[in-house]
């Protein structure tokens, strides 16, 4: 049977891509940070899915042991932050949790986890259109940091690059994310209609369960090896999934 790992199970694409293995029969170990106030709520969502949670702390040693036990064939890596939240944490907890702490220090600990362990999963990284090292953008730049770490690695891998992410269902507000995404998508749904409907389907919004839905099916299927995939990509691979999953 498949095992899949994944590292940001509680974020707005985790939580669907942890349901979505789950219910692909796929045995799925979600993980939740040992001091989440929610720990016990995400425990029970998930069980309730039928996965497992795992509670590691975010040290090196740790996580390696923990990726050693499990022996994942899927890693998934879908770890992030906002400014917002990061400033909250911040407040909460004296310690800086921005892009570079969140979003590139967390992911690099889990591939050097995974290096480390002896296991050779496929690594699977959601990270952005646009993103390359060279940004002024701090969020594309370290995505693009470690697009070039995970590339360089060795391991079989696939990167995805998606536009926007959003949905009813997304309990956080990003408002002005939500407002672009919504003005950018009715502009791409003329150019659709006038013929570009690549160009649609590269950069319009997807939702949690279709980028899951989509992140699954080609983490599971595609051709050994290193993929990088856009929005484009995504679609078309959920458009293969059953609605009750697989």
């Amino acid at each position: 049977m498949t095992t899949a790992f994944v590292a940001g199970a509680t974020g707005y694409t985790g939580r669907h891509v942890t349901e979505r293995l789950a219910r692909e029969g796929v045995q799925t170990v979600a993980h939740v940070r040992p001091d989440s106030a929610a720990l016990g709520s995400w425990t029970a969502r998930f069980t309730a899915a039928r996965a497992s949670v795992d509670a590691t702390p975010w040290t090196a040693d740790d996580m390696a042991r923990t990726m050693a036990r499990v022996r994942p064939d899927l890693v998934f890596a879908l770890l992030g932050t906002t400014r917002a939240r990061a400033a909250r944490d911040a407040r909460a907890t004296g310690a800086a949790a921005g892009y570079d702490e969140v979003d590139y220090g967390l992911t690099a600990m889990l591939l050097c986890a995974v290096r480390s362990a002896g296991v050779r999963p496929r690594f699977v990284y959601l990270s952005s259109i646009g993103a390359r090292e060279s940004s002024r953008n701090p969020y594309l730049a370290v995505r693009g940091r470690f697009e070039r770490e995970l590339k360089e690695s060795g391991l079989p891998y696939l990167i995805v690059q998606p536009s926007f992410i959003s949905g009813s269902d997304r309990d956080e507000r990003r408002v002005a994310e939500r407002a672009a995404s919504i003005v950018t998508d009715a502009l791409l749904r003329v150019v659709a209609v006038a013929g570009a409907r690549s160009l649609h389907d590269r950069w319009a919004t997807l939702t949690g369960d279709a980028l899951a839905a989509g992140i699954v099916r080609l983490a599971r299927d595609a051709p050994e090896g290193r993929v990088v995939a856009d929005a484009a990509d995504v679609r078309r691979a959920a458009r293969v999934v059953p609605a009750g999953g697989a």
